[in-house]
């Protein structure tokens, strides 16, 4: 197994690092009261970051999910709120859209994400229900040749400046996971109202998103059979990217530490002269490797999208170690850790989403334990899981 990067991905992760270092670091503070990063992000469209995900025919690149990981990754080590927007054009919502809509939306709406002109929203979470995604309320029914919407999310990052939607619903009242299908709905249509309600710790606003009577053309329905399935394999790539951006803000934290160890003195020496002190920095450094190795793993696995339990083993793995990473980061501060002006809390507060977005990390330990104890081989062992 072979993860050394290509010239090409070192190149284009360089020039992501040295946009995000001049440029991003001293904004990044001025976003932890939900404004909206759209400075960072029209740079990151000029540099070719927003179409990563959307295919060359219209716009993009195309690339790979280890190339986005790594870019996320790049982002994340400085501004948490702006690898949160830029996932959501990296994401599952431009995937679907990708491989699932009518060529007339794709040439409609995926140009303009490629070039930054058009925000994406996912539509998921319900008030009673997150990750039980087989008990969702809102429905989609099916009228002739069109498609009627209600229903309510909640928790639905960049819904108030979104141009489209990606919706997972419920499709004429079916019941349990065979009943999930998916709807792509147009920003601004009559019976729309998103409202960003919930200020959330690491800085971003999430909404309210209410979809009262909202008529679409039939093609918008773009998952109807074996919604749940669909679904779930598009989210590997998210269980990917999450992490990724996990994965960055402990690196952040770590190089933060490191140059805080360097510089800080007490009793009479640099701190980080201290075993105690380079012990931290040393199980820091492990488990942020450990957890590189496992995502970059996943990452490479399967087709389309990422094998499923590799990636549930990365995002439990890298969500975990992050908020670990971070909260040492902050030890290492002292006092100065626990204000704003020093990144490493602006770290701490975004990792602690990691393990609740894309699949909290108790749902994807039951994913694991499944495969394992239905799924291994006696006679091979881990071997005979089938992912290597």
């Amino acid at each position: 197994m072979d993860f050394r990067i290509s010239d090409e991905q070192r190149a284009f992760v360089d020039t992501v690092r040295r946009v995000v270092q001049k440029d991003f670091k001293t904004r990044a503070i001025q976003y932890l009261d939900g404004t909206w990063p759209a400075e960072n992000m029209k740079q990151l469209a000029g540099i070719g970051v927003l179409g990563m995900a959307v295919p060359q025919q219209y716009g993009g690149s195309g690339l790979g999910i280890l190339d986005t990981v790594l870019v996320l990754e790049e982002i994340s080590k400085v501004c948490y709120v702006t690898a949160m927007a830029a996932l959501g054009e990296l994401g599952v919502q431009t995937r679907i859209i990708s491989a699932y809509a009518p060529e007339s939306i794709k040439r409609r709406i995926l140009p303009r994400v490629a070039a930054g002109e058009a925000i994406l929203a996912i539509c998921m979470t319900e008030p009673d229900a997150g990750t039980d995604v087989p008990n969702y309320k809102t429905n989609c029914e099916i009228r002739g040749d069109r498609a009627i919407l209600n229903g309510v999310k909640t928790l639905i990052s960049r819904a108030d400046i979104a141009e489209m939607f990606v919706v997972f619903t419920r499709v004429n009242r079916a019941p349990g996971a065979k009943g999930i299908g998916c709807v792509l709905v147009p920003g601004g249509i009559k019976g729309l109202a998103a409202k960003a309600s919930f200020h959330t710790m690491g800085g971003e606003f999430l909404c309210e998103v209410v979809f009262d009577n909202v008529e679409l053309p039939l093609e918008h329905l773009v998952i109807r059979d074996d919604g749940m399935k669909r679904l779930l394999s598009a989210f590997n790539t998210q269980r990917c990217l999450n992490p990724s951006i996990c994965l960055g803000l402990a690196e952040g934290a770590l190089e933060e530490a490191v140059r805080y160890l360097r510089e800080r003195s007490a009793f009479g020496r640099k701190i980080g002269d201290f075993q105690g002190m380079r012990w931290k920095a040393a199980d820091m450094y492990t488990e942020i490797e450990a957890a590189r190795g496992l995502l970059y793993r996943a990452a490479v696995s399967g087709g389309e999208f990422p094998d499923p339990a590799l990636a549930a083993m990365a995002k439990i793995y890298c969500n975990e170690m992050s908020i670990r990473v971070t909260s040492e980061a902050i030890q290492v501060h002292g006092g100065y850790g626990f204000t704003d002006e020093f990144p490493v809390s602006r770290f701490f507060r975004g990792a602690r989403y990691g393990s609740l977005g894309g699949g909290t990390t108790e749902t994807l330990r039951n994913l694991v334990g499944r495969k394992l104890v239905e799924e291994m081989d006696l006679a091979t062992g881990c071997l005979g899981m089938g992912m290597y």
